[in-house]
């Protein structure tokens, strides 16, 4: 006899992965967008954010749901939509906020610490997303490390890779020690967790 899942006794996956989502043509135009970072990034949104370079060093550019991006936005949540259904089964409404392109340089050691993705005030991040832009040879260091445990999971270094994980999880990008890093990340908000 088959014992089925229901949504009270399924467990939550700790993180999933999607690939082939975007073409290498795709991917190097979302990689141009990155490149075209003036933001430095801020922690704290909530509050306001500020610059704290030993928590996060990064430049940031963002895109927003407009006739240019709606594209980027429909095939991330086609994907969020695919492995929340099989791994996560949140309650989800969909992006609440602008896409972010984030540049690592090796010239700053480019990092951001151990840290959870709480969204600013009204914001209820359900799913995290990360889109390896970078080809892995063009870069070292710059891995990112989900905690489920004692020891981190480092993520496969993959460009075109797209890796998801509750919003919660305790995550980390290591100091760039050569080249760049660029990566999309996106957040799927919800309803308030009950």
């Amino acid at each position: 006899m088959q014992h089925l899942l229901t949504p009270h006794s399924r467990k939550i996956e700790p993180f999933a992965w999607w690939e082939g989502a975007f073409t290498n043509q795709e991917l190097d135009w979302l990689q141009q967008k990155a490149k075209e970072a003036t933001e430095e990034a801020q922690i704290g949104g909530s509050n306001g954010g500020q610059v704290n370079d030993q928590v996060r060093r990064s430049e940031l550019n963002w895109l927003n749901k407009d006739s240019e991006c709606a594209w980027g936005f429909e095939r991330l949540a086609h994907v969020a939509a695919s492995l929340n259904a099989s791994y996560f089964g949140f309650e989800l409404t969909g992006f609440g906020e602008a896409l972010q392109l984030t540049n690592y340089h090796e010239a700053k050691q480019g990092t951001y610490t151990w840290h959870q993705d709480f969204g600013g005030s009204g914001i209820s991040r359900k799913l995290s997303m990360v889109l390896q832009l970078s080809e892995p040879s063009n870069y070292e260091g710059g891995e990112l490390q989900i905690l489920t445990s004692n020891e981190p999971n480092s993520m496969q270094k993959k460009r075109g890779l797209i890796t998801v994980f509750p919003a919660w999880t305790l995550h980390q990008v290591t100091p760039v020690i050569k080249g760049t890093r660029q990566t999309l990340v996106a957040w799927i908000s919800g309803p308030a967790f009950k």
